[in-house]
């Protein structure tokens, strides 16, 4: 937010600082009021949705007789022109002016004459920045998209290589039954997964056009909306005007799919930093995603998942300023609605850095096997695998679950492994138990008997492996970057 102190843009001498909208008015905005209202330090950032959407609708109002074609050319290659200036940083934004949408308006003017007036024929800085905005999140969308994609790839990769890793699965923190870390990593993957659909979904109500809603109550002039859909690749055209400007619950929506996005990078995060500390190193972080202590010089942070877990709280904050700005307002469009834009701004580049973060560090995390099988050993993780094989032999489940029990307590007191204990000495809780028991008390053969749909045994998880790929492979070119074309 521009502070009413502050001045972040400059002014341009050979423009008239002229309102657009002043013919109304006797006296000039206090300079108070004009730095606190005006928006043009965030929104400008839309300068190249605001110059597509212009394009469009000039075009469009050629199309229907409202500009002649020479009209429109004038103005569709001054607009193309402030777009060169802007990229190359040769445009200044003036405070005066608002808005990203005056601003430009305002040089075009002064860039070809009086035809730059007739631009806004039809149309309202409303519904002009409700399109805008909907152009911008698209494109924010299909971005982390990529990015979702890519984490989600390296993480399959990782699952592949680590198939037959034995780590220790846990409920409680506390360990539960060995499982495949490639399984675990495919857990994640199956959360990102959800989160890709969830922006799928997202999008389709994105993607609808609001201009041609004008202030509110649609105009009078004879627009040709479905033409302005296709130019700009929107998949149609919003059904009353009214909602059309005022309505940001898509905006809403993604901030909640993007706070979801969030919370399962944090619950990632968590585990790594468990993972990286000296009491489970089961994993190692290379040096160039880590920081050390300005006082302790042993010490190796894993700074970007503890950041990203810290960000998480920041994408939330986003998504709660946006309910709580829109929760009060009656129809339509009201001033309020400028607020809308730094959240959702905020929370697309911090969940772009999250995930790039991470899907750079997902193929560099080296695994610490032994400790990780070590640690699968400890807490008696075959205890339920007895208990099967006892149900095998024809014990009740209750009764089975009991016979364990009593086995687990003895071997704690006397600091042995069920698999360590001899034969003779486990037959002495269940004579039902034989020489065979032992397959199904090592680590391996323990992930290996959950070979099901959707379980632990290394097969499953190539399985899911090669399942997993031909679903980005699809995603992949079913769903590419949509470019504004105008």
């Amino acid at each position: 937010m521009i502070r009413p102190d502050e001045h972040t843009t400059d002014q341009t001498p050979d423009l008239p600082l002229v309102k657009l909208w002043g013919g109304r008015f006797d006296e000039p905005t206090d300079a108070f009021v004009e730095a606190f209202t005006a928006s043009v330090g965030f929104d400008q950032r839309l300068f190249r949705e605001d110059i597509a959407g212009s394009i469009a609708h000039a075009k469009m109002l050629a199309k229907v007789g409202v500009l002649t074609l020479d009209e429109c050319e004038k103005i569709v290659s001054g607009l193309n022109t402030l777009l060169l200036d802007i990229e190359r940083g040769d445009f200044a934004w003036v405070v005066a002016y608002e808005d990203v949408h005056m601003n430009i308006e305002a040089r075009l003017i002064d860039r070809i004459g009086d035809v730059g007036k007739k631009l806004h024929t039809g149309r309202s800085r409303n519904d002009q920045v409700a399109t805008d905005v909907r152009l911008y999140l698209r494109g924010a969308i299909d971005r982390i998209q990529q990015e979702l994609a890519r984490l989600r790839a390296g993480l399959v990769d990782l699952a592949e290589r680590e198939a037959d890793t034995v780590m220790p699965g846990f409920t409680h923190l506390q360990v539960a039954q060995p499982i495949s870390f490639g399984h675990h990593l495919l857990a994640w993957y199956e959360m990102l997964s959800r989160d890709a659909e969830r922006l799928i979904d997202v999008r389709k109500r994105v993607n609808v056009l609001p201009l041609g809603s004008a202030a509110l109550a649609g105009t009078s002039y004879p627009l040709d909306r479905a033409y302005v859909a296709e130019l700009l690749g929107f998949d149609g055209v919003s059904r009353n005007s009214l909602d059309a400007v005022s309505d940001r619950d898509f905006a809403i929506e993604f901030l909640s799919a993007a706070a979801l996005i969030m919370m399962h990078l944090s619950r990632m995060s968590e585990e790594l930093v468990l993972w990286t500390s000296a009491q489970f190193s089961f994993i190692n972080l290379p040096d160039r995603f880590c920081t050390g202590s300005s006082i302790m010089p042993q010490k190796k942070n894993p700074d970007v998942p503890e950041l990203v877990r810290g960000k998480t709280g920041r994408v939330y904050g986003d998504l709660f300023a946006l309910l709580t700005l829109m929760k009060g307002q009656p129809l339509a469009y009201n001033k309020d609605n400028q607020e809308d834009k730094e959240p959702l701004f905020d929370a697309v580049d911090t969940l772009m850095g999250s995930l790039r973060a991470f899907a750079d560090m997902m193929p560099a995390i080296e695994p610490n096997r032994e400790r990780m099988r070590a640690a699968a050993k400890q807490g008696f993780s075959t205890a339920t695998d007895l208990a099967d094989y006892l149900v095998r032999q024809g014990v009740p489940f209750r009764d089975a679950h009991e016979i364990v029990g009593k086995a687990v307590r003895h071997g704690q007191t006397i600091g042995c492994d069920l698999s360590e204990l001899p034969l003779a000495e486990l037959q002495t809780f269940s004579a039902k138990i034989k020489e065979d028991v032992f397959a199904v008390l090592t680590l391996e053969g323990s992930m290996a008997a959950r070979d099901l749909l959707g379980g632990t045994a290394p097969n499953q998880v190539r399985a899911q492996v090669a399942a997993a790929r031909a679903a980005l492979s699809s995603a992949t070119h079913a769903h590419l970057t949509t470019e504004i074309f105008c």
